[in-house]
């Protein structure tokens, strides 16, 4: 059963985020997403093509919100970008995962660290250890508290996007958030 999703705001932008684009930018798009999720695979390839058009007026924020009751997979794909986060390669493993969303096995994951050149021990220490398990879980607790309640869900300057997640619906909000084209 889905639970309604509130009006409230996201949490504050901080150094714990996964950021693209200049703290001055003109719009803020914070997005929820699952790695393994078919429909943040899609939603991944819109905001790619929308940081494209709207370059330096865009802040991207990406946040890991999990469902490991649509996919088993979802919280080893989100461990494996923190720990490629951990080795400065957030973005890389994101988009290489993103990019590659047929498995997220094991396998998979130490081929998307390998192919990005991360210290595979200590990346897969980390897989192991879940040493970053904490954060996600506190992220996602977050999310919950700010009414996100599946993923993909979006927030444009700290208002919750409730249309559809396509070009044309999500890139016209998000250039009158920053003031139109």
């Amino acid at each position: 059963m889905k639970r309604k999703a509130t009006g409230r705001r996201p949490p504050r932008i901080s150094e714990k985020d996964h950021v693209r684009g200049s703290p001055s930018a003109t719009v803020t798009l914070v997005g929820y997403g699952d790695f393994a999720s078919p429909e943040c695979g899609k939603t991944y390839r819109t905001v790619k093509k929308i940081q494209l058009k709207m370059g330096s007026r865009l802040r991207y924020v990406f946040r890991s919100f999990p469902q490991p009751r649509e996919n088993p997979h979802s919280e080893a794909a989100a461990e494996a970008a923190e720990c490629a986060s951990s080795q400065g390669e957030f973005w890389e493993m994101h988009d290489c995962m993103f990019e590659n969303q047929r498995a997220f096995d094991e396998l998979h994951l130490a081929r998307c660290a390998k192919g990005l050149g991360l210290d595979l021990r200590k990346f897969q220490r980390e897989m192991k250890g879940h040493d970053h398990r904490a954060k996600l879980r506190a992220g996602r607790k977050a999310g919950i508290r700010s009414g996100v309640v599946e993923a993909p869900t979006f927030f444009i300057n700290s208002r919750r996007h409730r249309s559809s997640f396509g070009l044309a619906t999500l890139l016209p909000a998000v250039q009158a958030a920053a003031g139109g084209e």
